[in-house]
């Protein structure tokens, strides 16, 4: 029997008061998580549960590549990380990565006629320079994070990277086995698109009137086959890795591949000295910055292969270290399962123009 005396708390005024208070701001907050997530800060870290997966919403370029099996984990050895390119998966992806080209030239459009799962996040994809994206206006507030050969990317897929060899393969004085035999011209060059108002094109027609420089490519009409490419630079002490375009970081195969697999000492036009050490081999590349003219920078080539140990130094890190090069489209993919779990889950680039063009932080 209740005592007539007593008066339960919830049949108060004051306290039906502070329930209704309390439902009122609840109800808002409710519906503003359920529509925007439960990260209310661009820093909370995501938390991964089972397979994380992966939707290219459209292949690079064209060509696509098998994803049957569980391709991240059997090529790459990255586990629950699931990659799949079949549109019809778009509403359970954690991720869809877009590739800016297409998107440029209109081939394909950004589904914004599809529902969007609170959780997806959408990836912005590109290693072309600036200067090749052409108008970034449309693409502002639209993606979460960046995947580009940039160092400060979300997602950083660059063309290649030294890596370190099992072992130390030898000493100082077995540089000599890193330097292709026979070499013979001093310097050269492989141009596809020649534009003579590039800067690559001015440093070029200044330098070669110091030295002999064998241009091969359409500008000559020397075309090499794919299989002749390395062997005929193998054979030149010098390759002229002149980037098209000069912007951050934009370091391409044309050092990676075209010069240190090929086993020619780099002189390279591109982004600052500093873009070039921070992921190039030390002492492996000549930057042309480093001259106050291309006549100091031709003698410099000149005398240098006349001292054939100061010359064998360029080959020093080949001792320690190799260059693996990135083609494939499903391994630089496949990685961002590997990185994932550390970046933002609340985050859009408010200016994605301002960060491709002028590397501006706007998210």
């Amino acid at each position: 029997m209740t005592n007539k005396g007593s008066v339960l708390p919830w049949g108060s005024p004051s306290f039906c008061f502070r329930l209704f208070f309390f439902v009122t701001c609840l109800v808002p907050l409710l519906y503003f998580l359920s529509m925007y997530g439960w990260g209310l800060y661009s820093d909370r870290l995501h938390i991964v549960t089972g397979n994380l997966t992966i939707l290219l919403w459209h292949w690079p370029f064209g060509p696509s590549y098998s994803l049957e099996g569980d391709v991240c984990w059997d090529r790459y050895r990255i586990p629950g990380c699931r990659l799949v390119d079949q549109r019809s998966l778009y509403p359970s992806a954690d991720l869809v990565v877009f590739h800016h080209r297409e998107l440029m030239t209109g081939q394909e459009r950004l589904p914004f006629h599809l529902p969007r799962a609170r959780h997806q996040t959408w990836v912005w994809l590109s290693l072309e320079s600036p200067d090749n994206n052409g108008d970034m206006k449309p693409f502002n507030n639209v993606f979460n994070w960046t995947m580009s050969y940039r160092r400060d990317a979300d997602f950083t897929i660059p063309y290649g990277k030294p890596v370190a060899k099992d072992r130390d393969t030898g000493n100082y004085s077995s540089t000599q086995g890193y330097i292709p035999k026979n070499k013979s011209p001093l310097a050269c060059w492989v141009v596809s698109h020649y534009n003579p108002q590039q800067k690559r094109s001015l440093v070029y027609n200044s330098l070669k009137k110091s030295i002999k420089v064998e241009v091969y490519g359409q500008l000559e009409g020397r075309v090499l086959a794919p299989s002749n490419l390395l062997p005929t630079i193998s054979r030149c002490y010098f390759y002229l890795a002149f980037e098209n375009s000069i912007s951050k970081d934009y370091i391409t195969e044309k050092l990676w591949r075209n010069a240190y697999q090929a086993g020619a000492v780099p002189v390279v036009l591109g982004p600052p000295p500093d873009d070039y050490m921070a992921v190039a081999p030390p002492n492996s590349f000549i930057h042309t910055e480093d001259f106050p003219s291309t006549t100091e920078l031709g003698n410099f080539l000149s005398q240098l292969i006349l001292d054939k140990e100061k010359y064998a130094g360029y080959f020093a890190w080949r001792r320690s270290h190799q260059v693996k090069l990135y083609t494939d489209w499903r391994e630089r993919l496949c990685s961002i399962c590997s990185q994932y779990h550390i970046l933002p889950a609340q985050k859009v680039y408010r200016n994605l123009e301002a960060w491709v063009r002028w590397g501006h932080k706007v998210h």
